[in-house]
């Protein structure tokens, strides 16, 4: 049985790595967790802010995934920013929790425009825990209650060209590219730390005084999995309370709102409406963030977004 035992780990940990390929947090809020996304967006804007996201994939199916992010960012002068931020994403019996830290330096290319380059380094800790898998012969020993998984360190580099009015920036996560042992080193793995690729970007459009609107994208792929991409539009009054829309290709289309407190405290919600097969088995899918930002009273809004 041990070696019966050994290949449905293999499998599982294949399906913990490789499933839907997408090894990273996915958040329809991106542009609200942009430094989660790439580390260049440290010290782009002049204030300290702390971040949340919780989302709640896919509501109604079973196992469905379920995502945290915490992260926090800020300048140190004015050519450097620093930031850390970690997540969880817990699948049924898996789960996979990372930390990172960055550090990125600011250049000015023109009076307007700034080219940020950054580096970050961390952990990433992948797990399957054998008591929450059931068997249809609940006697066959083939697999026992133990948590197993790997923990492994990793880096991703960025760069972010911002100004007042737009963005745009590219990330390359999971650079060490490392695979991922549930058993032990002497075992095979099907399992592997996969190459991703971002790029971002978006542009603020000024209607008069009190309005503005942005529309964004974000761009996802890691190989064998199609492209995805992100395309979503947000109305802003007054740098106050914002409207949205978003679609993500062969996936969901969204809607959010959100509102910021006082220039201090964030609050945003979207939700999903499933386009795939996935719609006849679930209600959709929730998100929410929270911000806490200090110092913003102190910079124009133009170039303090988000």
């Amino acid at each position: 049985m041990y070696s019966m035992r050994r290949i449905l780990l293999l499998v599982l940990a294949a399906l913990a790595v490789r499933a839907g390929a997408q090894q990273l947090p996915q958040l329809t809020q991106y542009q609200f967790n942009d430094y989660v996304v790439n580390p260049a967006v440290a010290g782009s804007r002049p204030f300290f802010e702390l971040r949340s996201a919780h989302r709640y994939q896919w509501v109604g199916i079973q196992d469905a995934p379920r995502t945290f992010t915490f992260s926090g960012s800020t300048p140190i002068g004015e050519k450097m920013g620093v930031g850390g931020y970690l997540f969880t994403d817990i699948v049924g019996p898996t789960r996979r929790t990372g930390v990172q830290f960055s550090y990125a330096y600011h250049l000015k290319l023109t009076q307007d425009i700034k080219l940020s380059m950054a580096v970050s380094a961390g952990l990433l800790q992948f797990l399957i825990d054998g008591s929450k898998i059931q068997f249809h012969d609940p006697g066959d020993p083939i697999m026992d209650d133990q948590l197993r998984g790997d923990l492994l360190p990793d880096a991703k580099f960025g760069f972010y060209l911002y100004a007042p009015k737009f963005w745009f920036g590219a990330t390359a996560p999971q650079l060490l590219q490392n695979k991922v042992y549930f058993l032990d080193e002497d075992a095979e793995t099907l399992s592997r730390m996969e190459d991703h690729y971002y790029v971002m970007g978006g542009y603020r459009f000024q209607l008069g005084e009190d309005w503005r609107v942005e529309p964004s994208f974000l761009m996802k792929y890691t190989s064998p999995v199609p492209m995805k991409l992100d395309l979503t539009a947000t109305v802003r009054y007054k740098d106050t309370f914002w409207v949205g829309a978003g679609y993500r290709t062969n996936d969901a289309y969204s809607a959010m709102v959100g509102y910021w407190l006082k220039k201090s405290f964030q609050f945003g919600y979207s939700y999903d409406i499933i386009t795939s097969n996935l719609r006849n088995y679930s209600t959709g899918t929730h998100e929410v963030m929270l911000a806490i930002t200090l110092g913003r009273n102190a910079v124009p809004a133009a170039s303090a977004a988000p």
